[in-house]
């Protein structure tokens, strides 16, 4: 019975492995503008900045980490990066996001019953 299993199991993979090699891959080709090569040079030289890189080591991040991850961006996450690379917050996500984060923990534990905090939500316990 086992060995029946294993063999429908094997038969599938080797299916299903035989189709993904067989299937066309979708490929994309173009120039790459200045301006992408721009942004990214904006990026590289924002976290090359000595406060920068201290803040990066005080915080435990790996400055080769964060050097790969911004090559790992597409142009739209760099373009969109490089426009605000001034205003973003230093922390994160801001007094509104906190105020959401607080909310949503808020109503968390009032469905699950530890809190009763809001006359709108019915407790699962």
């Amino acid at each position: 019975m086992i060995a029946q299993f294993q063999r429908l199991v094997r038969r599938f993979v080797a299916m299903f492995l035989i189709l993904s090699l067989a299937a066309p891959l979708p490929v994309h080709a173009g120039m790459v503008g200045t301006e992408d090569l721009l942004q990214r040079e904006r990026i590289h030289a924002f976290l090359e900045r000595a406060d920068i890189q201290a803040q990066l080591i005080a915080r435990g991040v790996n400055p080769q980490d964060v050097t790969a991850r911004v090559a790992a961006l597409t142009d739209e996450e760099a373009a969109e990066l490089a426009a605000n690379i001034d205003s973003l917050p230093a922390g994160g996500i801001g007094i509104v996001g906190a105020i959401l984060v607080v909310f949503l923990v808020l109503l968390l534990t009032d469905i699950l019953g530890y809190t009763k905090i809001f006359p709108f939500t019915r407790s699962a316990r």
